[in-house]
Formats: C-alpha cells, sequence, structure tokens
C-alpha cells in the first residue's frame, strides 16, 4: 500500500512538474491547458513560445523594442494579447500573422512610430485595437484593410497631423473612434466615407482651425461628437445636420469659438448635453436646441445678456444644477450672473402651437 502512495505522488510531481516546464520562466499560468499566460513585468526580451491552446497572453511591462514579422505564429488560439508598455517602436508587415482568433490588441503605452503597411494582416476577428499613447504621426492607407470586425479603435495621444481618404477603407463596422490629443490640422473630404456608422467620434485636443464640415459630413450616427480644445473660430451652417438626429453629447469647450452659425444646429434633434465652456461666445442662434438639454455648460464666455439668450435663461431657471454663466455685457449687468441678471424681464415667452379641436 505504501508503494502504491509513494507511486501515486511520483505521478502526480511528475505532472505537475511537465505543466510548470510548459509554462514560460518568469511567468506564472492558469486555467486548463494553461489557457492565461501571464508574464507580467518578467524581464522578457523575446516573445516566449506558449502553446496553440493558450486564449490569453499578457506581457506587459517587458522589452519588445521590433515586433517582427510572425512574432506570434505558434499562438493560433490566442484570443487577447496584452503589450502596453513594452518599449515597443516598430511594428513590421506581419507581425501578428497567424492570429487568426485574436479579438483584443492592447499596444498602448509604446513608443510606435513605425507600423508596416500589413501590420494586421490575417487579424480577421480583431474587434478592439488600443494604441493611444504613442508616437503614431501617420496612418498608413490599407493598414485597417484587414479588420473588417473593428469596433474599437483607440488612438488618442499620438501624433497624427491628418486623416486623409483611404485611411479606414475596410473598417467599415468601425463604431467607436478615439483621436484626443494628437496634431491634426486636417481631415481631408473622404477621409471618413468608410466609417459612417460611427457611434462616438473624438477628436478633441488637436489643432483643427476650420470646421471639418465636407469630412463629418458623411457621418451618419454620432451619438456622441467630442472636438473640443481645437482653435475653430466659427461653427458654419448645417455642421451637424448629417447624424444630428442621433447626436446627445456634444462637447466643444475651450475653443475660442466666437459664433455659431444662424443654422449651425440645424437638424439637432436629440441632443441632451451641451459643453461650450470657455469659448468667446456672446450669443447662441435662435435655433440652438436649449429646451431640450438635460446638462448644459456655460461658464468663461462673455455673454451679451439680453432677449436672445431668454432660452438659456428659461433652461436655467428650470435647472437643478444652477450653471455659471457670468454677463459681460451691456454695461448695467456686467458681472452678474446670468440666473440673477434683470435683462430678461419682458423677454416674451415662445409661442405654442397648440392643436385645435374641432367639436362635432
Amino acid at each position: 500500500m505504501e508503494h502504491l502512495r509513494v507511486f501515486l505522488l511520483l505521478a502526480i510531481l511528475a505532472v505537475a512538474c511537465h505543466s510548470l516546464k510548459a509554462c514560460p520562466a518568469n511567468c506564472h499560468c492558469h486555467g486548463g491547458e494553461l489557457q492565461h499566460v501571464i508574464c507580467y513585468s518578467s524581464g522578457l526580451t523575446k516573445i516566449p513560445k506558449v502553446s496553440e491552446q493558450t486564449r490569453l497572453v499578457n506581457l506587459q511591462k517587458n522589452s519588445f523594442p521590433v515586433l517582427a514579422p510572425n512574432s506570434f505564429k505558434e499562438m493560433k488560439g490566442l484570443v487577447s494579447l496584452h503589450m502596453q508598455y513594452c518599449g515597443i517602436r516598430e511594428v513590421a508587415t506581419g507581425a501578428f500573422r497567424g492570429l487568426k482568433r485574436l479579438v483584443y490588441l492592447y499596444l498602448s503605452h509604446n513608443d510606435i512610430s513605425v507600423i508596416g503597411a500589413g501590420a494586421f494582416e490575417e487579424l480577421p476577428e480583431l474587434t478592439y485595437l488600443y494604441m493611444e499613447h504613442n508616437k503614431i504621426i501617420d496612418i498608413p492607407k490599407g493598414l485597417l484593410s484587414p479588420l473588417a470586425n473593428l469596433f474599437i479603435f483607440q488612438l488618442s495621444n499620438n501624433k497624427v497631423r491628418e486623416l486623409k481618404p483611404g485611411t479606414f477603407t475596410g473598417a467599415k463596422d468601425l463604431r467607436w473612434l478615439y483621436l484626443s490629443d494628437n496634431e491634426l490640422t486636417t481631415l481631408q473630404p473622404g477621409s471618413l466615407d468608410e466609417v459612417e456608422n460611427l457611434a462616438i467620434f473624438h477628436i478633441d485636443g488637436n489643432q483643427l482651425s476650420t470646421y471639418p464640415l465636407a469630412a463629418v459630413s458623411k457621418l451618419r450616427v454620432v451619438e456622441d461628437y467630442k472636438i473640443s480644445r481645437n482653435p475653430i473660430k466659427v461653427i458654419p451652417d448645417f455642421a451637424f445636420q448629417s447624424f444630428g438626429r442621433y447626436m446627445e453629447t456634444l462637447s466643444m469647450d475651450h475653443m475660442g469659438i466666437e459664433k455659431f452659425s444662424e443654422k449651425a444646429f440645424v437638424g439637432v434633434t436629440a441632443l441632451k448635453s451641451l459643453n461650450i465652456e470657455g469659448n468667446k461666445l456672446s450669443q447662441l442662434p435662435a435655433n440652438a436646441p436649449i429646451s431640450s438639454l438635460q446638462n448644459l455648460t456655460l461658464a468663461n464666455n462673455p455673454w451679451h445678456c439680453s432677449c436672445q439668450l431668454a432660452a438659456v435663461r428659461r433652461w436655467i431657471d428650470g435647472s437643478r444644477s444652477r450653471p455659471d454663466a457670468t454677463c459681460a455685457s451691456p454695461a448695467q449687468y456686467r458681472g452678474q450672473q446670468l440666473r440673477d441678471a434683470g435683462a430678461f424681464r419682458g423677454c416674451k415667452q415662445p409661442v405654442k402651437k397648440s392643436k385645435k379641436v374641432e367639436q362635432h
């Protein structure tokens, strides 16, 4: 009996040793067939070998300056790959070749400046691509072509200077696009044609000096639109018309906007939140959809307190949030809160159209 116990113990130890050997050095693995391989901050300089059954590999905080072609070809079952903070400078053509089941790819917080045009070939299932906080200047034409299932593309905090036609060719299902805090000066007409179904579009913190009307007029269903911190002085007529019946959140703070054209808000019918803080606005156009808003941020603008802003005053009076907004003119109201100023006494209430009820 004792011999049998020793034999069983040795057998268990042998299996355990085999399992340990299968996990890369300095990493830890868990899940059946070592499905999750965690090599967080393990001092690696070469991509480790893992089994085809592996579903998740976490390589964060190691050192891989260049992702060469076929770097992951043995990882055929991989679904999620984490490579944040790995000092990556270059992603070569075919770097991820063979990862036909990959859904999540995290390349954030690296030094990527060079991307081969075919870097993402053979990634038919890739849905979530995170590349924020890198040094990417240009998105090569056709880069996203293999990514027919791409849903989220996070490219904030890079150095992208312009969007050109063909940038998003193939990514027809892209819904969330983040381009905040780049160096964009131009969105060329046609540059967003292939991604007309964007629901979230953030281009705040760039260097756009004129509103990109031609480029965004092909967007159809944007719900969350953020263009804050771009030096645009005038918002033109029909700025949001193509997606106005879907847009719920509009962020245009800290831009130096001096004027919304009279027809700027044509077609905007679903807006719930508007942030226009930190501009040079004295008035808003008559068709600004103030009454339907749930949130309105107005501070740090030189408002001219007159009946033209009566709709804003009515909104403030009916709001619990008591937003900050100060009159800059006329002189007798300068420095007063818009919610307290007497400038709106005598302003006419809008006439509501009532349906006539016929009596029989």
